[in-house]
């Protein structure tokens, strides 16, 4: 679905969507609004150069071997395309994450791939290229719930080479799962995250749930500060966080549950939304 009027009002696109399968996320090119791709599960990845009107499948990907052994723990959820990132300097260079498996890599728009360095946790969830230098990384994963030989079994990861090596962040904590990681649109060694303990498997087995942490770092992932984390996100989750691009002390998170809350200093203190919403895997802050 598309809207034009921020939301008010949404059109389904006449010439199909993309698919088949589960449309898992969706990433408009920050060069070209008209620019849209999409991933999916099973695993799929789609261009639309209409603004949604079309799509095209990008098979390009299945041309990397590996790509055929990314597998999945929970049967019920097949591999798939979990992130989609443009380099924001350069359109032509592309990252994909797969999970649970892979990261991929194009500097031609899609047309080849590489396999980035596998020294890293399989459960690659959130990838954010940094707005000040492209080649400089970020990575949030699962750490152990899919741990690869050899890798940290660390939640989140740093590159400085375009994905070719990684190192761990975040060692000061004993959590070792992530999903969301943003950066500040204008303070590019700013970060948000969230870790938790276990796997969501094993949340609805403790009274505290997921033990979530809100995390920010100032200077670009080298070292985190724990955040002042409200009981509901503790148990629940932050699935999502979003920051305002005007005022980006403005900080929302959405929960697993669909609970809402914001910080209006940076993530020292929350307040809830006092609205709940079903289904958050992500969620972005417009100015309007």
């Amino acid at each position: 679905w598309r809207s034009d009027d921020f939301g008010e009002t949404w059109t389904k696109p006449n010439r199909g969507k993309p698919g088949p399968g589960k449309v898992k996320c969706v990433t408009i090119d920050p060069h070209d609004a008209n620019t849209i791709w999409a991933g999916t599960e099973p695993i799929g990845l789609w261009v639309s150069r209409d603004a949604c009107e079309s799509w095209t499948s990008v098979d390009s990907v299945w041309n990397v071997p590996e790509v055929a052994e990314v597998d999945y723990p929970v049967a019920a959820v097949e591999p798939h395309v979990r992130d989609i990132v443009i380099d924001p300097k350069d359109p032509a260079t592309i990252y994909l994450a797969l999970q649970v498996g892979y990261m991929l890599k194009s500097t031609d728009g899609g047309t080849t791939w590489t396999l980035l360095d596998k020294n890293v946790d399989a459960d690659a969830h959130t990838i954010v290229s940094s707005s000040a230098d492209p080649s400089r990384l970020f990575l949030a994963t699962g750490g152990h719930s899919a741990r690869q030989a050899g890798a940290p079994g660390r939640a989140l990861y740093r590159s400085e080479d375009g994905g070719a090596s990684w190192s761990p962040m975040g060692l000061e904590f004993e959590q070792e799962y992530s999903i969301p990681m943003v950066q500040h649109p204008t303070k590019p060694n700013v970060l948000y995250s969230a870790l938790a303990s276990g796997n969501p498997g094993s949340w609805r087995k403790r009274e505290d749930g997921a033990q979530t942490k809100m995390i920010r770092s100032e200077d670009g992932g080298t070292t985190w500060k724990a955040l002042d984390t409200p009981p509901e996100i503790v148990r629940n989750y932050a699935e999502a966080i979003a920051l305002d691009p005007v005022e980006p002390d403005n900080v929302f998170v959405a929960t697993r549950a669909g609970e809402l809350f914001r910080s209006t200093d940076g993530g020292d203190s929350w307040a809830s939304l006092g609205v709940k919403v079903r289904d958050v895997s992500d969620m972005k802050a417009v100015h309007v």
